[in-house]
Protein backbone atom coordinates (compact mmCIF):
# COMPACT_ATOMS: atom_id res chain seq x y z
CA UNK A 1 0.00 0.00 0.00
CA UNK A 2 1.54 2.80 -1.29
CA UNK A 3 -0.39 5.61 -0.12
CA UNK A 4 -1.20 4.97 3.08
CA UNK A 5 -3.00 8.28 4.05
CA UNK A 6 -5.07 7.82 1.48
CA UNK A 7 -6.91 4.95 1.85
CA UNK A 8 -7.15 4.88 6.21
CA UNK A 9 -8.33 8.65 5.53
CA UNK A 10 -11.65 6.76 3.98
CA UNK A 11 -11.34 3.75 5.57
CA UNK A 12 -9.96 4.78 9.15
CA UNK A 13 -11.80 1.66 10.71
CA UNK A 14 -8.91 -0.39 9.19
CA UNK A 15 -6.11 1.52 11.52
CA UNK A 16 -6.01 -1.18 13.38
CA UNK A 17 -5.02 -3.92 11.04
CA UNK A 18 -1.90 -2.04 10.41
CA UNK A 19 1.83 -2.90 11.50
CA UNK A 20 4.09 -0.89 13.12
CA UNK A 21 5.96 -0.43 10.15
CA UNK A 22 3.10 0.83 8.48
CA UNK A 23 1.90 3.05 10.91
CA UNK A 24 5.50 4.76 10.88
CA UNK A 25 5.04 5.47 7.23
CA UNK A 26 1.46 6.75 7.90
CA UNK A 27 2.56 9.19 10.05
CA UNK A 28 5.45 10.46 8.14
CA UNK A 29 3.07 10.72 5.36
CA UNK A 30 0.51 12.58 7.67
CA UNK A 31 3.41 15.05 8.76
CA UNK A 32 4.61 15.80 5.08
CA UNK A 33 0.78 16.59 3.87
CA UNK A 34 0.43 18.95 6.97
CA UNK A 35 3.77 20.74 6.48
CA UNK A 36 3.10 21.13 2.62
CA UNK A 37 -0.26 22.71 3.17
CA UNK A 38 0.06 24.67 6.21
CA UNK A 39 3.24 26.08 4.70
CA UNK A 40 0.54 27.92 1.92
CA UNK A 41 -2.40 28.22 4.22
CA UNK A 42 -0.99 29.18 7.19
CA UNK A 43 -2.11 28.02 10.58
CA UNK A 44 -1.14 25.93 13.43
CA UNK A 45 1.89 24.13 13.05
CA UNK A 46 4.08 22.62 15.65
CA UNK A 47 1.40 21.67 17.69
CA UNK A 48 -0.04 19.36 14.93
CA UNK A 49 3.07 18.12 14.27
CA UNK A 50 3.65 17.08 17.71
CA UNK A 51 0.36 14.80 18.07
CA UNK A 52 1.07 12.57 14.86
CA UNK A 53 1.35 9.53 16.58
CA UNK A 54 -0.86 9.97 19.43
CA UNK A 55 -3.94 10.92 17.39
CA UNK A 56 -3.20 7.76 15.00
CA UNK A 57 -3.19 5.67 18.20
CA UNK A 58 -6.76 6.97 19.22
CA UNK A 59 -7.68 6.19 16.43
CA UNK A 60 -6.83 3.03 16.00
CA UNK A 61 -8.19 2.23 19.80
CA UNK A 62 -11.51 4.51 19.50
CA UNK A 63 -14.21 4.59 16.74
CA UNK A 64 -15.63 7.95 16.16
CA UNK A 65 -18.10 9.38 15.63
CA UNK A 66 -19.60 6.26 18.03
CA UNK A 67 -16.54 7.57 20.71
CA UNK A 68 -16.38 11.13 21.05
CA UNK A 69 -13.04 13.24 20.83
CA UNK A 70 -13.10 16.40 22.45
CA UNK A 71 -9.72 18.39 21.41
CA UNK A 72 -8.71 21.41 23.43
CA UNK A 73 -8.64 24.74 21.75
CA UNK A 74 -8.83 22.18 18.88
CA UNK A 75 -6.04 23.76 16.77
CA UNK A 76 -3.73 20.41 17.12
CA UNK A 77 -6.92 18.08 15.66
CA UNK A 78 -5.27 18.83 11.74
CA UNK A 79 -4.85 15.25 12.01
CA UNK A 80 -7.24 13.52 13.12
CA UNK A 81 -9.11 15.91 10.08
CA UNK A 82 -7.02 13.97 7.59
CA UNK A 83 -7.98 10.35 8.99
CA UNK A 84 -12.05 11.53 8.61
CA UNK A 85 -12.55 12.16 5.42
CA UNK A 86 -11.34 15.48 5.09
CA UNK A 87 -7.72 14.62 3.52
CA UNK A 88 -9.30 15.73 -0.18
CA UNK A 89 -10.18 19.23 1.46
CA UNK A 90 -7.17 20.11 3.56
CA UNK A 91 -5.59 21.92 1.02
CA UNK A 92 -8.62 24.75 1.65
CA UNK A 93 -7.97 24.70 5.52
CA UNK A 94 -8.51 28.20 7.06
CA UNK A 95 -9.91 29.81 3.59
CA UNK A 96 -13.11 30.84 2.82
CA UNK A 97 -15.88 27.68 2.11
CA UNK A 98 -12.86 25.54 3.35
CA UNK A 99 -12.46 23.48 6.62
CA UNK A 100 -11.56 25.09 9.59
CA UNK A 101 -8.88 25.46 11.75
CA UNK A 102 -10.60 23.89 14.87
CA UNK A 103 -13.18 21.48 15.59
CA UNK A 104 -16.42 22.16 13.91
CA UNK A 105 -19.50 19.67 14.26
CA UNK A 106 -21.06 21.33 11.23
CA UNK A 107 -18.38 20.14 9.34
CA UNK A 108 -18.14 16.80 9.97
CA UNK A 109 -19.70 13.78 11.97
CA UNK A 110 -16.35 13.33 13.43
CA UNK A 111 -16.04 16.50 15.35
CA UNK A 112 -18.03 16.24 18.68
CA UNK A 113 -17.83 19.63 19.46
CA UNK A 114 -16.69 23.27 18.42
CA UNK A 115 -13.87 24.29 19.38
CA UNK A 116 -11.40 27.71 19.74
CA UNK A 117 -11.34 28.88 23.54
CA UNK A 118 -8.93 26.57 25.86
CA UNK A 119 -9.89 24.85 28.95
CA UNK A 120 -13.29 23.45 28.25
CA UNK A 121 -12.51 19.87 27.00
CA UNK A 122 -12.56 18.58 30.45
CA UNK A 123 -15.78 19.72 31.17
CA UNK A 124 -17.50 19.15 27.54
CA UNK A 125 -16.02 15.40 28.00
CA UNK A 126 -17.75 15.06 31.37
CA UNK A 127 -21.48 16.04 30.21
CA UNK A 128 -20.74 13.98 26.94
CA UNK A 129 -19.78 11.00 28.93
CA UNK A 130 -22.51 11.60 31.64
CA UNK A 131 -25.04 11.81 29.01
CA UNK A 132 -23.67 8.08 28.03
CA UNK A 133 -24.14 7.10 31.29
CA UNK A 134 -27.63 7.73 31.84
CA UNK A 135 -28.67 6.14 28.23
CA UNK A 136 -26.75 3.37 28.69
CA UNK A 137 -24.05 3.96 26.03
CA UNK A 138 -20.80 2.32 26.35
CA UNK A 139 -18.88 4.19 23.96
CA UNK A 140 -15.82 6.28 25.38
CA UNK A 141 -15.56 9.57 25.97
CA UNK A 142 -11.52 11.26 25.10
CA UNK A 143 -10.78 14.72 26.01
CA UNK A 144 -7.11 15.72 24.74
CA UNK A 145 -5.78 18.92 26.67
CA UNK A 146 -2.46 20.47 26.68
CA UNK A 147 -0.56 21.26 29.15
CA UNK A 148 -0.68 25.18 28.62
CA UNK A 149 -4.59 24.58 28.61
CA UNK A 150 -4.18 22.70 31.74
CA UNK A 151 -3.36 26.22 33.16
CA UNK A 152 -6.85 27.49 32.84
CA UNK A 153 -9.20 27.80 35.73
CA UNK A 154 -12.27 25.87 33.84
CA UNK A 155 -10.16 23.10 33.57
CA UNK A 156 -9.92 22.58 37.41
CA UNK A 157 -13.96 23.05 37.67
CA UNK A 158 -13.91 20.23 35.14
CA UNK A 159 -11.66 17.96 37.24
CA UNK A 160 -13.57 18.87 40.17
CA UNK A 161 -16.67 17.62 38.75
CA UNK A 162 -15.32 13.83 37.82
CA UNK A 163 -16.69 11.00 39.08
CA UNK A 164 -15.49 7.36 39.91
CA UNK A 165 -18.24 6.25 38.09
CA UNK A 166 -17.47 7.26 34.84
CA UNK A 167 -15.48 4.83 33.54
CA UNK A 168 -16.43 5.83 30.11
CA UNK A 169 -14.26 9.06 30.44
CA UNK A 170 -10.37 9.33 29.59
CA UNK A 171 -8.69 12.53 29.83
CA UNK A 172 -5.27 13.18 27.95
CA UNK A 173 -2.71 15.19 29.13
CA UNK A 174 -0.29 16.24 26.28
CA UNK A 175 2.67 17.23 27.49
CA UNK A 176 4.52 19.35 25.70
CA UNK A 177 6.29 21.89 27.96
CA UNK A 178 4.37 24.50 25.94
CA UNK A 179 1.02 26.50 25.04
CA UNK A 180 2.14 29.31 22.80
CA UNK A 181 4.60 31.12 25.01
CA UNK A 182 6.85 28.84 27.44
CA UNK A 183 4.41 27.59 30.32
CA UNK A 184 4.47 29.11 33.78
CA UNK A 185 3.09 28.63 37.08
CA UNK A 186 2.85 26.14 39.52
CA UNK A 187 0.96 22.94 37.30
CA UNK A 188 3.51 23.53 34.65
CA UNK A 189 6.58 23.10 37.39
CA UNK A 190 4.42 20.21 39.04
CA UNK A 191 4.03 18.40 35.16
CA UNK A 192 7.75 18.98 35.25
CA UNK A 193 7.98 17.29 38.16
CA UNK A 194 6.24 14.24 37.08
CA UNK A 195 8.08 13.90 33.71
CA UNK A 196 11.72 14.26 35.64
CA UNK A 197 10.10 11.63 37.65
CA UNK A 198 9.28 8.70 35.83
CA UNK A 199 11.30 5.96 37.63
CA UNK A 200 8.20 6.52 40.70
CA UNK A 201 5.88 5.29 37.94
CA UNK A 202 7.56 2.33 36.81
CA UNK A 203 8.23 1.11 40.60
CA UNK A 204 4.49 1.90 41.06
CA UNK A 205 3.25 -0.43 38.38
CA UNK A 206 5.71 -2.88 40.26
CA UNK A 207 4.52 -2.89 43.45
CA UNK A 208 1.06 -2.31 42.59
CA UNK A 209 1.44 -5.54 40.87
CA UNK A 210 3.22 -7.63 43.69
CA UNK A 211 0.69 -6.10 46.89
CA UNK A 212 -2.72 -6.79 44.55
CA UNK A 213 -1.63 -10.43 44.73
CA UNK A 214 -0.56 -10.82 48.23
CA UNK A 215 -2.38 -14.04 49.93
CA UNK A 216 -4.63 -12.96 52.58
CA UNK A 217 -5.55 -15.25 55.20
CA UNK A 218 -8.45 -14.30 57.68
CA UNK A 219 -10.27 -11.49 58.63
CA UNK A 220 -7.49 -9.47 61.04
CA UNK A 221 -5.18 -10.16 58.56
CA UNK A 222 -7.09 -8.74 55.84
CA UNK A 223 -7.56 -5.20 57.86
CA UNK A 224 -4.09 -5.26 58.84
CA UNK A 225 -2.76 -5.80 55.58
CA UNK A 226 -5.04 -3.48 53.75
CA UNK A 227 -3.74 -0.58 56.19
CA UNK A 228 -0.48 -1.34 55.77
CA UNK A 229 -0.60 -2.02 51.82
CA UNK A 230 -1.77 1.66 52.10
CA UNK A 231 1.29 2.45 54.11
CA UNK A 232 3.77 0.70 51.85
CA UNK A 233 2.40 2.30 48.93
CA UNK A 234 2.67 5.78 50.33
CA UNK A 235 6.17 5.02 50.93
CA UNK A 236 7.42 3.73 47.89
CA UNK A 237 5.65 6.39 45.39
CA UNK A 238 4.18 8.93 45.65
CA UNK A 239 0.88 9.41 44.57
CA UNK A 240 0.01 12.25 41.49
CA UNK A 241 -2.43 14.99 42.30
CA UNK A 242 -4.87 13.44 39.22
CA UNK A 243 -5.24 10.00 41.29
CA UNK A 244 -6.43 12.27 44.57
CA UNK A 245 -9.38 13.34 42.18
CA UNK A 246 -10.51 9.68 41.42
CA UNK A 247 -8.70 8.92 38.43
CA UNK A 248 -6.61 5.75 37.57
CA UNK A 249 -2.80 8.11 36.88
CA UNK A 250 -1.31 5.67 33.23
CA UNK A 251 2.19 7.33 32.45
CA UNK A 252 4.06 8.99 31.45
CA UNK A 253 4.75 7.66 28.61
CA UNK A 254 6.47 8.95 24.99
CA UNK A 255 4.03 10.13 22.68
CA UNK A 256 5.55 9.02 19.68
CA UNK A 257 5.88 5.85 20.62
CA UNK A 258 2.48 5.00 18.62
CA UNK A 259 3.11 1.03 19.96
CA UNK A 260 3.17 2.60 23.38
CA UNK A 261 0.33 4.70 23.28
CA UNK A 262 -1.82 2.24 21.90
CA UNK A 263 -1.12 -0.53 24.77
CA UNK A 264 -2.19 2.49 27.18
CA UNK A 265 -4.95 3.01 25.50
CA UNK A 266 -6.54 -0.07 25.34
CA UNK A 267 -5.54 -0.70 28.99
CA UNK A 268 -7.63 2.54 29.82
CA UNK A 269 -10.46 1.20 27.62
CA UNK A 270 -10.62 -1.78 30.16
CA UNK A 271 -10.08 0.48 33.05
CA UNK A 272 -13.09 0.08 35.34
CA UNK A 273 -12.85 4.27 36.29
CA UNK A 274 -11.60 7.70 34.61
CA UNK A 275 -8.13 7.43 33.65
CA UNK A 276 -6.05 10.20 33.07
CA UNK A 277 -2.85 9.57 30.73
CA UNK A 278 0.30 11.87 30.59
CA UNK A 279 1.58 11.45 27.44
CA UNK A 280 4.52 13.62 26.57
CA UNK A 281 5.22 15.08 23.22
CA UNK A 282 7.74 17.33 21.17
CA UNK A 283 6.29 20.07 19.89
CA UNK A 284 7.20 21.11 16.19
CA UNK A 285 8.65 16.96 15.19
CA UNK A 286 9.66 16.15 12.19
CA UNK A 287 10.64 19.37 11.29
CA UNK A 288 13.95 20.65 12.61
CA UNK A 289 13.14 24.22 12.64
CA UNK A 290 9.53 23.72 14.31
CA UNK A 291 11.73 21.81 16.77
CA UNK A 292 13.95 24.20 17.48
CA UNK A 293 11.61 27.05 17.54
CA UNK A 294 8.25 25.77 18.26
CA UNK A 295 6.85 29.04 19.44
CA UNK A 296 7.81 30.57 16.25
CA UNK A 297 5.94 27.90 14.40
CA UNK A 298 3.05 27.90 16.79
CA UNK A 299 0.35 29.97 14.65
CA UNK A 300 2.29 30.91 11.27
CA UNK A 301 1.31 32.39 8.17
CA UNK A 302 2.40 31.29 4.31
CA UNK A 303 6.71 30.11 4.65
CA UNK A 304 9.39 28.22 2.64
CA UNK A 305 9.17 25.00 3.82
CA UNK A 306 13.27 24.91 3.26
CA UNK A 307 13.67 28.05 5.20
CA UNK A 308 10.92 28.64 7.80
CA UNK A 309 11.16 32.47 6.31
CA UNK A 310 7.94 34.01 5.81
CA UNK A 311 6.60 36.80 3.87
CA UNK A 312 8.56 40.11 5.95
CA UNK A 313 5.58 41.59 7.92
CA UNK A 314 6.55 44.71 9.42
CA UNK A 315 5.09 46.33 11.75
CA UNK A 316 1.47 46.29 13.03
CA UNK A 317 -1.08 47.29 15.55
CA UNK A 318 0.31 44.86 18.13
CA UNK A 319 3.88 45.76 17.89
CA UNK A 320 3.12 49.43 17.55
CA UNK A 321 1.34 49.06 20.74
CA UNK A 322 4.08 47.07 22.32
CA UNK A 323 6.66 49.66 21.24
CA UNK A 324 4.98 52.54 22.67
CA UNK A 325 4.27 50.97 26.05
CA UNK A 326 8.16 50.56 26.69
CA UNK A 327 8.33 54.05 25.75
CA UNK A 328 5.68 55.33 28.61
CA UNK A 329 7.07 52.53 30.84
CA UNK A 330 10.76 53.94 30.65
CA UNK A 331 8.85 56.80 32.15
CA UNK A 332 6.71 55.69 34.60
CA UNK A 333 7.40 52.82 36.60
CA UNK A 334 4.01 52.15 37.93
CA UNK A 335 2.76 50.89 34.62
CA UNK A 336 2.64 47.08 34.64
CA UNK A 337 2.00 44.75 31.66
CA UNK A 338 -0.44 41.39 32.06
CA UNK A 339 -0.77 38.57 29.42
CA UNK A 340 -2.28 35.31 29.03
CA UNK A 341 -0.08 33.62 27.70
CA UNK A 342 -0.22 35.62 24.73
CA UNK A 343 3.19 37.87 24.65
CA UNK A 344 4.08 37.27 21.21
CA UNK A 345 0.62 37.59 19.86
CA UNK A 346 -0.13 40.69 22.09
CA UNK A 347 3.44 42.74 21.04
CA UNK A 348 4.53 42.01 24.89
CA UNK A 349 7.75 39.92 24.29
CA UNK A 350 10.19 43.15 24.11
CA UNK A 351 8.22 44.48 27.30
CA UNK A 352 9.45 41.67 29.30
CA UNK A 353 12.62 42.00 28.01
CA UNK A 354 12.94 45.57 29.28
CA UNK A 355 10.77 45.18 32.31
CA UNK A 356 10.35 41.66 33.58
CA UNK A 357 9.49 42.61 37.22
CA UNK A 358 6.79 45.04 36.21
CA UNK A 359 6.05 41.83 33.68
CA UNK A 360 3.39 39.22 34.22
CA UNK A 361 1.98 35.86 32.25
CA UNK A 362 -0.22 34.25 34.09
CA UNK A 363 -0.62 31.39 31.80
CA UNK A 364 -4.20 30.69 30.34
CA UNK A 365 -6.48 32.59 33.17
CA UNK A 366 -8.28 35.47 31.93
CA UNK A 367 -9.98 35.84 34.63
CA UNK A 368 -7.32 35.36 37.00
CA UNK A 369 -5.81 38.53 35.13
CA UNK A 370 -8.78 41.08 35.54
CA UNK A 371 -8.61 40.35 38.90
CA UNK A 372 -5.10 40.38 39.21
CA UNK A 373 -4.43 43.75 37.58
CA UNK A 374 -7.18 45.03 39.75
CA UNK A 375 -5.31 44.38 42.33
CA UNK A 376 -2.55 46.28 41.33
CA UNK A 377 -4.44 49.46 40.71
CA UNK A 378 -6.08 49.97 44.08
CA UNK A 379 -2.65 49.98 44.92
CA UNK A 380 -1.91 53.04 42.42
CA UNK A 381 -0.23 50.63 39.80
CA UNK A 382 -1.20 51.25 36.02
CA UNK A 383 -1.63 47.41 34.69
CA UNK A 384 -2.01 47.34 31.29
CA UNK A 385 -3.99 43.96 30.32
CA UNK A 386 -3.38 42.98 26.84
CA UNK A 387 -5.52 40.27 25.67
CA UNK A 388 -7.48 39.01 22.47
CA UNK A 389 -11.27 40.65 22.20
CA UNK A 390 -12.33 36.48 21.59
CA UNK A 391 -10.22 35.68 25.33
CA UNK A 392 -11.10 38.65 26.97
CA UNK A 393 -15.15 38.31 26.96
CA UNK A 394 -14.41 35.17 29.21
CA UNK A 395 -13.49 37.22 32.08
CA UNK A 396 -16.75 40.05 31.61
CA UNK A 397 -17.65 38.55 35.13
CA UNK A 398 -14.70 39.96 36.63
CA UNK A 399 -14.83 42.95 34.50
CA UNK A 400 -18.26 43.73 36.23
CA UNK A 401 -17.52 42.82 39.46
CA UNK A 402 -13.94 43.38 40.43
CA UNK A 403 -13.36 46.64 38.02
CA UNK A 404 -16.48 48.80 36.89
CA UNK A 405 -18.47 48.42 40.62
CA UNK A 406 -15.68 50.11 41.93
CA UNK A 407 -14.64 52.41 39.02
CA UNK A 408 -11.21 50.48 38.82
CA UNK A 409 -8.29 52.50 36.83
CA UNK A 410 -7.36 49.41 35.02
CA UNK A 411 -6.56 49.29 30.84
CA UNK A 412 -7.71 46.81 28.59
CA UNK A 413 -5.52 46.54 25.22
CA UNK A 414 -8.00 44.69 23.65
CA UNK A 415 -6.38 43.44 20.02
CA UNK A 416 -7.90 41.37 17.43
CA UNK A 417 -10.97 43.54 17.82
CA UNK A 418 -13.33 43.18 14.97
CA UNK A 419 -13.38 40.43 12.39
CA UNK A 420 -10.41 38.20 12.19
CA UNK A 421 -10.50 36.57 8.79
CA UNK A 422 -8.75 33.15 8.77
CA UNK A 423 -9.44 31.65 12.24
CA UNK A 424 -13.48 31.77 12.00
CA UNK A 425 -16.01 32.41 13.97
CA UNK A 426 -14.40 31.23 17.30
CA UNK A 427 -11.95 33.81 17.32
CA UNK A 428 -14.08 36.77 16.00
CA UNK A 429 -13.62 39.90 17.89
CA UNK A 430 -16.89 41.28 17.50
CA UNK A 431 -18.68 41.38 21.05
CA UNK A 432 -16.60 43.65 23.33
CA UNK A 433 -18.00 46.83 22.24
CA UNK A 434 -21.73 45.89 23.27
CA UNK A 435 -20.57 44.32 26.38
CA UNK A 436 -18.05 47.12 27.58
CA UNK A 437 -19.88 50.25 26.27
CA UNK A 438 -22.93 48.57 28.51
CA UNK A 439 -21.04 49.35 32.02
CA UNK A 440 -21.29 52.79 33.80
CA UNK A 441 -18.03 55.63 33.35
CA UNK A 442 -16.40 52.74 30.99
CA UNK A 443 -14.03 54.61 28.61
CA UNK A 444 -13.63 52.51 24.99
CA UNK A 445 -11.10 53.95 22.86
CA UNK A 446 -10.52 52.90 19.34
CA UNK A 447 -8.27 54.06 17.12
CA UNK A 448 -8.25 54.02 13.05
CA UNK A 449 -4.48 53.82 12.99
CA UNK A 450 -1.34 53.78 14.73
CA UNK A 451 -1.15 57.83 15.08
CA UNK A 452 -4.12 57.26 17.35
CA UNK A 453 -3.24 54.21 18.81
CA UNK A 454 -0.23 56.18 20.53
CA UNK A 455 -2.33 59.00 21.03
CA UNK A 456 -4.57 57.03 23.05
CA UNK A 457 -2.11 54.90 24.97
CA UNK A 458 -0.02 57.83 26.05
CA UNK A 459 -3.20 60.10 27.17
CA UNK A 460 -4.59 57.00 28.65
CA UNK A 461 -1.81 55.77 31.08
CA UNK A 462 -1.08 59.40 32.23
CA UNK A 463 -4.90 60.58 33.18
CA UNK A 464 -6.52 57.00 34.08
CA UNK A 465 -8.98 57.27 36.41
CA UNK A 466 -11.64 54.79 35.21
CA UNK A 467 -11.47 51.56 33.74
CA UNK A 468 -10.32 52.09 30.01
CA UNK A 469 -10.49 49.92 27.02
CA UNK A 470 -8.76 50.43 23.98
CA UNK A 471 -9.11 48.14 20.83
CA UNK A 472 -7.62 48.10 17.79
CA UNK A 473 -7.89 45.46 14.81
CA UNK A 474 -5.71 42.44 13.77
CA UNK A 475 -2.48 43.36 10.88
CA UNK A 476 -2.01 46.44 9.26
CA UNK A 477 -3.13 50.09 9.83
CA UNK A 478 -4.75 50.81 5.90
CA UNK A 479 -2.39 53.80 3.73
CA UNK A 480 -5.69 55.41 3.34
CA UNK A 481 -6.32 56.67 6.15
CA UNK A 482 -2.22 56.76 8.14
CA UNK A 483 -1.29 60.21 7.69
CA UNK A 484 -4.69 61.32 10.06
CA UNK A 485 -3.34 62.59 13.21
CA UNK A 486 -4.87 61.78 16.24
CA UNK A 487 -6.76 65.42 17.58
CA UNK A 488 -7.79 63.67 21.05
CA UNK A 489 -11.30 64.74 20.40
CA UNK A 490 -14.59 62.52 21.03
CA UNK A 491 -15.37 62.45 17.35
CA UNK A 492 -14.17 64.47 14.47
CA UNK A 493 -15.68 65.49 11.59
CA UNK A 494 -14.13 65.23 8.01
CA UNK A 495 -15.60 67.09 4.90
CA UNK A 496 -18.53 69.62 4.98
CA UNK A 497 -21.49 67.75 3.32
CA UNK A 498 -24.49 69.23 4.89
CA UNK A 499 -27.20 66.79 3.41
CA UNK A 500 -25.17 63.10 4.44
CA UNK A 501 -23.24 62.36 7.77
CA UNK A 502 -21.80 58.93 7.97
CA UNK A 503 -20.65 57.80 11.26
CA UNK A 504 -18.49 55.13 12.22
CA UNK A 505 -15.03 54.58 14.29
CA UNK A 506 -12.01 52.15 14.28
CA UNK A 507 -10.63 50.80 11.03
CA UNK A 508 -13.35 50.32 9.05
CA UNK A 509 -12.93 54.84 8.78
CA UNK A 510 -10.78 53.83 6.10
CA UNK A 511 -13.84 51.97 3.61
CA UNK A 512 -15.78 55.91 4.27
CA UNK A 513 -12.88 57.75 3.17
CA UNK A 514 -12.46 55.68 0.68
CA UNK A 515 -16.04 56.09 -0.50
CA UNK A 516 -15.62 60.09 -0.43
CA UNK A 517 -12.92 59.45 -2.20
CA UNK A 518 -14.90 58.15 -4.97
Amino acid sequence: MKDILKYMSKNKEELVKLNEKQRIVLCEQIRKKLISVVSKTGGHLASNLGVVEMTVAMHTVFNTPKDDFVFDVGHQSYTHKLLTDRLEKFNTLRSENGISGFTKPEESKHDAFISGHSGISISVAIGIARAKLLSKDDSHTIAVIGDGALSSGVAYEGLNNVTKDMKNLIVILNDNEMSISKNVGAMSQYLSDIRNSKSYFMTKDVVENVISRTPIVGDTVVKTLSKSKAAVKNMIYKTTFFEELGFSYLGPIDGHDTEQVILTLERAKKTNKPVFIHIITQKGKGYHLAEDNPGAFHGVSKFNIETGDSAPSGDNFSSIFGKKLIELAKKDDKICAITAAMKYGTGLDGFKREFQDRFFDVSIAEQHAVSFGAGLAVKGYKPVFAVYSTFLQRAFDQIVHDVSLMNVPMLFCIDRAGVVGDDGETHQGILDVNWLSCLDDFNIYAPSNYNELNYFLEHTLETIDRPTAIRYPRGKEDEVISNYEATGKDFDVIGNNKSLAVITYGRIFANVVRAKEN
